[in-house]
């Protein structure tokens, strides 16, 4: 087992939703957490903004943009692991800036992949996407299921993670893939469909969505986060992919009513054009096999839909003035 406590390591994205969670748990378990964060008018920390003034105290705060490979060279010396999490993740942004999304998603992995060779760093994990597989050709969906760039967003993942696998194969980098399903919980923003529904519950008489039918495969982020930390301290995940799913799927439209349920408000639901993908860029059905997980890093998930449900929904109304239900987040 690869020694993760006491280790300094650098974490790309902290400020998002699922690696403010990870930053969260590489701290509880003693580690020396840097971060990579961008400028605005200030460091811009988004999510690290709710952990504890304690916990923020523990953490070093760089400054950089993961497209300038001085920048992430200069925020990897050093390190140990590099938990490579930076991505713009919003499909329907992706619609409408692919170029965008292409240059951060892909040219932002090759620079840590270089900053990684360069500092001899001795692991990198980097994050994935369930979106790289597309509709499901079957299910469950394991690692060897086949790649389908169905969005600009989908596509530019496909990309990032041929480059990973580029550097293990051409320079024996030791990167591993980590590739979670549908992830949710407490700082999601409301671009993601489970605080989408929940905060137009909270507000609202009608909520309005994109396509009901599509399933999707849900893990609480605090799972997620348990699972990066074992695939950092294994050895046998160095050069693999790794699903991180719960194995289960609903439907969007089931969600709503169990979300409607847990609230205890029962209003009418919309599908909006506008939120509506066109046809063939829409993934109908995504559904986990974590088995690799499971057998490779001794990971599953412990929380269930509803018990995670119901942290998410205590979390946004206690945060409701952050939120704004009436517009439609990409």
């Amino acid at each position: 087992m690869v020694q993760l406590e006491g280790s300094k390591v650098l974490v790309t994205g902290a400020s998002g939703f699922i690696g403010s969670h990870l930053v969260e748990a590489l701290v509880h378990h003693g580690c020396k957490v840097r971060i990579l964060v961008t400028y605005d008018t200030g460091p811009n920390i988004g999510c690290i903004k709710f952990l504890s003034d304690e916990l923020k105290e523990k953490i070093e705060i760089v400054v950089g943009d993961i497209k300038n490979a001085d920048d992430v060279c200069l925020a990897s010396n050093g390190v140990k692991f590099i938990f490579h999490l930076a991505a713009l993740v919003g499909i329907p942004y992706s619609y409408l800036h692919p170029r965008s999304v292409v240059e951060t998603n892909i040219v932002g992995t090759l620079n840590v992949l270089m900053a990684g060779r360069e500092n001899r760093v001795e692991r990198i994990l980097h994050t994935s996407t369930s979106e790289v597989y597309g509709t499901a050709k079957y299910v469950p969906i394991d690692e060897n299921h086949p790649l389908q760039g169905q969005s600009p967003y989908s596509a530019s993942k496909i990309g990032a993670d041929k480059i990973v696998e580029s550097f293990y194969c051409s320079f024996d980098l030791p990167v591993t893939t980590v590739r979670p399903f549908n992830q949710y919980g407490p700082r999601q923003s409301a671009r993601a469909v489970i605080p989408a529904i929940i905060t137009q519950c909270l507000t609202r008489d009608v909520v309005h969505l994109g396509a009901l039918h599509p399933t999707r495969d849900f893990t609480y982020v605090e799972d997620t986060a348990d699972a990066f930390l074992k695939i950092a301290m294994s050895e046998k995940a160095i050069g693999e992919v790794i699903n991180i799913g719960t194995q289960k799927e609903i439907s969007i439209s089931d969600l709503t009513k169990k979300i409607m349920i847990l609230i205890g408000k029962n209003i009418k639901v919309v599908a909006e054009e506008e939120r509506v993908r066109a046809e063939k860029s829409e993934v109908y059905r995504l559904l986990c096999d974590n088995s690799k997980a499971k057998k490779l890093i001794g990971w599953e998930p412990t929380t269930s839909l509803d018990e995670g449900l119901e942290k998410t929904i205590q979390w946004i109304s206690s945060k409701l003035d952050i939120y704004e239900p009436d517009k439609y987040a990409i």
